[in-house]
Order: C-alpha cells, then sequence, then structure tokens
C-alpha cells in the first residue's frame, strides 16, 4: 500500500522546482474544553503524500541538485500515556505505513529545519496556504509561514494548495475504490431510512435509521452531518437540526455520506414520509428528476465545467414557467439558489478551481438539482455521484433508486 504514497510524492516532487523545499502538517484534534478533544481527521493533502492518519505529524520534502530528501517528524513515544489514549506510532509503524525511511521526532523539527535551510541552498519553500477565512483560525501551515518569513526571510514561499488541486482533482483507481464503498453504504442508509419512515416521526427518528446502518457497515464517520428536512425545512439547503416532526403527506430531503477509509460518497433523495407523493409533489419531483438527467447526459470530457449549471438553469427556465411559477429568466433564482454540482473526493467538497474548467476522465463531480418552493412546503433536491470517462460518465451511485415509481414501490413493500 505504501507504494501508492511514494508515487503521490513523486507527483508532487515533480511539481517543485529545484532548490526547494516542501513542509505538510498532518493537523491536531483542537481541545473541546476540559480534557475533551474534538475528533481528529488528517489533513487530506497530508495524507495523500504519506498514508499516515495520526495527528501531529510533519512531512518535509526537499530537491536538490544532490538528490531528494523526505522525512516524516512523529511523537516519541509517550510512555505512560499509553495506558489511557494507546501508544503512539513508532518509527517502524510510520516507514511501514508510508515508505519513508527517514522518521524524526517533532520536537526536533524546526531546529533540523533551520539547519537544512543553512545548508542546502534551498530557495524556496512549498506551504500548503489555503486560507478562506480572513479573520479564521490559522492553519499550521499559514503560522509556520510566518516563522519563515520572520526568521528567513530571503525565502519564497510557494503555495501547494493549486498543486494538489490538480493533483487530487483526477482519481485513481484506489481513490475509485474507496469512493464506490462510501457511496454503497450511503445508499443503503438512505434506503433504511426509507424503509422505517412513517408520518409524525421527528427527523432524528429517521436519521438514525442512517447512522446504524452506517456504523454496522464498517463506516464509523459521516462526509458531513446528515440533512433531514422535512416539510417547508427542505427549503433551506443547509438544515441539519433535524429535530422537528414531519407530518403525514410531507416530503423528507435528505442530503447524506458516509466516508470509507477518509474518501466521501454524497447523495440526496427525497420522498414523502407516508410513501405516496401527492399530484403537486410528483410535479415538481419530475422536474428535477429531468434536470438532473440533462445534467448528467451533458457530461463529458471538454465540457466546460459551469456550462452544466446554466443548461440545467435554462431548463427550469421553462418548466417552471410551464406550472406558472416563472415569468422570467431571473426568476429561476427564487426556487433554485445553488449550483449543480462540486468536486467530490477525500473531500466532500473536494479541492479544485472551477473558473473555466472544463471536465477530464477521471473526475469525480457530484449532479444535484434541486427546486425549494417555500410557499408550496415543497423543497426537493436529487444527487448522484458522476465519474467523468475518456467516454462519457459513469453514475457511481446508478444502484440508488431515484424515480418516483421506484420510491413509492420501495416503500409500499417495506
Amino acid at each position: 500500500m505504501n507504494e501508492i504514497w511514494k508515487k503521490n510524492r513523486e507527483k508532487l516532487l515533480a511539481r517543485m522546482e529545484m532548490f526547494s523545499a516542501a513542509v505538510l502538517f498532518a493537523g491536531k484534534a483542537p481541545i473541546k474544553r476540559g480534557d475533551e478533544n474534538y475528533p481528529f481527521s488528517p489533513d487530506r493533502n497530508f495524507y495523500y503524500v504519506t498514508g499516515i492518519e495520526r495527528e501531529d505529524c510533519i512531512l518535509f520534502l526537499a530537491k536538490t541538485r544532490t538528490g531528494v530528501e523526505e522525512t516524516l517528524y512523529i511523537p516519541r513515544d509517550n510512555g505512560v500515556m499509553a495506558k489511557w489514549v494507546g501508544a503512539n506510532m513508532t518509527a517502524e509503524e510510520a516507514t511501514a505505513a508510508s515508505g519513508i525511511e527517514n522518521i524524526g521526532w517533532i520536537d526536533a523539527f524546526e531546529e533540523d529545519f533551520a539547519t537544512y535551510l543553512f545548508r542546502s541552498g534551498v530557495k524556496k519553500i512549498w506551504l500548503d496556504m489555503e486560507n478562506r477565512e480572513w479573520h479564521g483560525e490559522r492553519t499550521p501551515a499559514l503560522r509556520f509561514a510566518e516563522k519563515v518569513h520572520c526568521h528567513a526571510p530571503q525565502m519564497v514561499i510557494g503555495d501547494l494548495y493549486p498543486l494538489f488541486s490538480d493533483m487530487r482533482l483526477i482519481k485513481e483507481e484506489w481513490e475509485l475504490e474507496r469512493m464506490r464503498k462510501a457511496m454503497d453504504i450511503t445508499r443503503l442508509g438512505i434506503e433504511a431510512m426509507m424503509r422505517t419512515a412513517k408520518p409524525n416521526q421527528k427527523e432524528y427518528e429517521i436519521e438514525a435509521a442512517y447512522d446504524y446502518t452506517l456504523m454496522v457497515n464498517g463506516a464509523r464517520e459521516k462526509a458531513f452531518r446528515t440533512i433531514a428536512a422535512g416539510g417547508k425545512r427542505g427549503t433551506i439547503l443547509h438544515y441539519v437540526e433535524n429535530n422537528q416532526t414531519v407530518a403525514d403527506g410531507e416530503l423528507i430531503l435528505i442530503d447524506a455520506g458516509a466516508q470509507w477509509q477518509w474518501y466521501n460518497g454524497d447523495i440526496s433523495r427525497t420522498f414523502p414520509v407516508n410513501g405516496k407523493f401527492t399530484e403537486r409533489q410528483k410535479l415538481v419531483y419530475n422536474i428535477v428528476l429531468e434536470g438532473q438527467r440533462r445534467v448528467i447526459d451533458a457530461i463529458r470530457p471538454g465540457v466546460q465545467f459551469s456550462s452544466l449549471n446554466e443548461l440545467l438553469k435554462e431548463y427550469y427556465f421553462t418548466a417552471l414557467k410551464e406550472i406558472g411559477l416563472v415569468e422570467t429568466r431571473e426568476d429561476v433564482a427564487k426556487y433554485y439558489y445553488h449550483g449543480v454540482s462540486h468536486y467530490l473526493g477525500a473531500e466532500t467538497h473536494d479541492i479544485g478551481r472551477y473558473g473555466d474548467r472544463v471536465l477530464e476522465p477521471g473526475m469525480v463531480l457530484t449532479v444535484e438539482p434541486g427546486l425549494y418552493i417555500e410557499e408550496w412546503e415543497i423543497g426537493i433536491r436529487i444527487e448522484d455521484d458522476v465519474l467523468v470517462t475518456a467516454e462519457g460518465n459513469e453514475v457511481m451511485t446508478a444502484a440508488m433508486l431515484k424515480t418516483v415509481d421506484e420510491i413509492e414501490a420501495f416503500m409500499a413493500k417495506e
């Protein structure tokens, strides 16, 4: 398995100039309160080139005329604390997992780094400079960049984010295998919700069937907090309270994803808790379903990513005008106010620039059209995960039932 991480490090090094070095941080679970921490989740770029799932580790890579140097820094033996929280990873375990022979101790990293800069002739330091919030929490890479600027102001800082965006955007087979597993468990969980849903249940009671199904299938983590939005709450895109009663005759919008070995599925389905769509619900549902079909049919290499959303909005204008909801193209935004797709992978909204990007084989996209008609108390979203192939596309979640007839038949049988 560590051959995967070796190959990924080679891909990164190939994008780095001569006389440059890269530093990547695994991250550390923040303190929740008292002596409790939030659950740890490894930085995905760090994981992509190491395969290491432990916190408080650092990868150092360097590329000079004398060759490539790579060192993985890990915490030292934690002694008696092993009896409380488990033993820290040993140097041998770190090498076996990552394929990196040179293992250092995390408390020696900064001194080693300073010494290396002095003797190596390195002129550029690559760091992951992703920073989405100006006033947000500073990442380890951003904090380290400040130290580099202070102690070695002659160094140029390069941004690893676009490099990883390009590398991770095109999925390899081992990644697709993990994603297929996550998607299949997600499907089982949503089917469990359909199977057990009844009128006048709390949203969290319906969600519980999903959580149970994930756990018994070995998915200990979710890709994101589950959306289980009944009735009018389905018009709120990221409703996650899931604590209200879903009345007889109402729809419930589910947006859910399981995580498998740090890779994600992401599926949305909307269904009536009593198992039977009303005529109005069916009308809106089929508009969304047809919109999704048109977008999926358009996915193939060479297509501009942004054109998918424009295609959907154009169709929505025609369909919604026919049923009297809109008069102008601008009116569509009253009922559809998000994009139809995002990248999917080791992160639910996987890294990668959009802009004028064109589709390439190996990309995985969500296709998630929705309509949110507050005055009708109808929110519907239908989402599948789609792989761009050389010939066109593959709907990776095709096994998930989707049409009105399929949903009603499944719920009637159960």
